[in-house]
């Protein structure tokens, strides 16, 4: 998995590309807990995501809870694949997805 962050003043794009699982799940978490301090808007770009585990919804979960505090998120370019695993699992009502 690639991530690949831009920050506008306190916005953050985080663009993610291939598999966010087992594996990876622990880089993005630990980019989150390094970066979203200041941050209002966060957004989560998954336009080259192909594929989400439960450890990256959790990663998700924090991230949300997290912005909950302090601002807002939002995910954009969701796959069919990672949107059927987020209606699956009740993260389609938790995310703000567009």
């Amino acid at each position: 998995m690639t991530i690949n962050k831009e920050l506008n003043g306190t916005e953050m794009i985080i663009a993610l590309s291939g598999r966010l699982d087992t594996t990876t799940a622990p880089e993005l978490e630990k980019e989150c807990k390094e970066s979203l301090e200041g941050i209002t808007n966060l957004i989560f770009d998954f336009e080259n995501l192909e594929y989400i585990s439960s450890a990256g919804l959790r990663v998700m979960l924090g991230a949300q809870k997290t912005m909950n505090n302090q601002g807002t998120m939002k995910v954009l370019h969701v796959n069919k694949v990672i949107m059927e695993i987020f209606d699956m699992t009740g993260f389609s009502d938790i995310l703000t997805i567009e």
